[in-house]
């Protein structure tokens, strides 16, 4: 049985219990009651969002969160499923952090190493409140799971089994296993 990624987001939701933003919209299938008209992101956002993303989940042993395309993905979250709200935060909060970025730095996030961008994340994050606090929450949520629910993040981060075989609840684990994709 082939899972697509909304089933899988789905069932990553209900075992989160739909604490995330923007989960209503995915369980219910229905879309928020106001959102912002033709909000559009340009090449540029999503690119800045691939950055961001990829100082939280980096490139390591495995392919970080830029190679699940985890701006694609917050770009779609962003824009289907958050209400008016949540999606004005989420806007103005990615283009204070560039901002601010670029004032520390003299340079764009997109231009930046990934140690340099995580290290001004940890930063602005510990002295953030209100709606700055906020944005922070909703990247990790949509990098975690974006990547984890994507090809990328499930056969290459996780243990992928596309038909499990018979239910073995004694499995033995060994410290440094993948946890199991859903």
């Amino acid at each position: 049985m082939e899972i697509n990624r909304r089933e899988a987001l789905k069932s990553f939701l209900l075992i989160m219990g739909g604490t995330m933003v923007g989960a209503q919209a995915i369980l219910t299938g229905c879309s928020p009651k106001e959102q912002i008209a033709d909000l559009t992101f340009s090449p540029e956002t999503i690119s800045l969002l691939d950055e961001l993303g990829e100082a939280i989940i980096p490139t390591t042993s495995t392919p970080g969160a830029k190679a699940a395309g985890i701006g694609e993905f917050m770009r779609m979250m962003v824009t289907d499923t958050y209400e008016k709200e949540n999606q004005e935060v989420f806007i103005k909060g990615i283009q204070r952090l560039q901002e601010q970025f670029q004032s520390e730095h003299s340079k764009a996030i997109t231009a930046a190493e990934t140690k340099e961008i995580t290290a001004f994340l940890n930063a602005q994050r510990s002295s953030a409140e209100g709606d700055d606090a906020r944005i922070f929450g909703m990247l990790k949520d949509l990098t975690v799971l974006g990547y984890f629910t994507s090809e990328v993040g499930a056969t290459q981060q996780l243990r992928y089994v596309e038909v499990p075989g018979k239910y073995d609840g004694c499995l033995d684990y060994k410290k440094g296993d993948r946890v199991f994709a859903i």
